[in-house]
């Protein structure tokens, strides 16, 4: 996963072949990419903000996969509240993985470790893990069903695999920004050249059940971030207007020919007056599904 071409750079997730009517790219590339304005985001987030939906279920001796784990806020966090467990972060991007060694080595977590890994095929034995978790991941894959076969395969028969993406179709805002709705239609338009599902949250009970799992097992749900206090305001409105013109996004909207560095800058100047607004407001949905093995 890096800021630049999908056909420039081994896979962030990179299959080694392709499976039924629906081929994986041989390539592929991380729609956000690493530019600071997208850790910025990542290092926000947090076990409750974006794990609430599998806190109730964790035991403090479990071992757990956090798969995509990015600069590990969350991985972190998970590994303080199983003291008796072990947890593993996998990423593709070896420069995010010293990041997350570095905050865990601050933290102080002893029972975490990290690894660069494919989430198509991930360097364990079958039936490793208590818990698989994935925030995040899915929307960024050509072959998320196959990746969910993937978390299932390592998961231990009776334990859980966790996933949660983002529904960009179901954002909302307001005042209405016809800035804001121009850059939601070019973010739908980029994941679709290169093969993503931007709308992957609506669709994780679906993906879930076709990667095999027991639907009496699978409890699917809902969570929401929302930004509408000044600081939330500046700090989302910001970051969004520096990846309209400087993170993966940016590249991938160009070289697809979908947009210009003209129109990418109108957008973020629209992103930054939305944040100025004093009645400003942006929610995001997320899909969330818990599956037993």
């Amino acid at each position: 996963m890096t800021d630049t071409h999908p056909r420039d750079v081994a896979s962030p997730d990179a299959p080694t072949g392709a499976t039924g009517s629906n081929p994986r790219k041989e390539s592929e590339s991380y729609t956000h990419g690493h530019h600071e304005s997208v850790l910025r985001s990542h290092r926000w987030r947090t076990a409750e903000n974006s794990a609430g939906f599998l806190l109730p279920h964790l035991r403090t001796d479990m071992t757990l996969l956090d798969v995509g784990c990015g600069p590990a806020t969350v991985t972190v966090d998970l590994a303080e509240r199983l003291p008796q467990g072990r947890v593993v972060g996998v990423d593709a991007s070896a420069a995010v993985l010293t990041s997350a060694r570095e905050l865990a080595a601050e933290r102080g977590a002893q029972n975490l470790s990290f690894q660069q890994a494919n989430a198509y095929e991930l360097p364990f034995a079958d039936a490793s893990f208590d818990v698989v978790f994935a925030h995040q991941l899915l929307q960024h894959l050509s072959d998320p069903v196959a990746a969910l076969r993937e978390l299932k395969r390592v998961a231990r028969p009776g334990g859980l695999v966790a996933v949660r993406d983002a529904d960009y179709a179901a954002m909302t805002w307001y005042p209405e920004s016809a800035g804001l709705t121009e850059w939601n239609t070019l973010y739908h338009e980029v994941t679709h050249a290169y093969g993503y599902e931007a709308d992957a949250g609506r669709r994780l009970f679906s993906w879930v059940q076709e990667a095999g799992f027991d639907p009496a097992g699978i409890v699917p749900s809902a969570g929401v971030w929302c930004y509408a206090t000044p600081e939330d305001r500046a700090w989302w409105g910001a970051l969004w207007a520096e990846r309209c013109v400087a993170s993966n996004f940016a590249v991938q909207a160009q070289e697809s020919a979908l947009a210009d560095d003209v129109a990418l800058e109108l957008l973020a100047q629209d992103w930054l007056r939305w944040a100025e607004e004093p009645d400003g407001w942006f929610a995001l949905l997320h899909g969330e599904v818990l599956a037993r093995v």
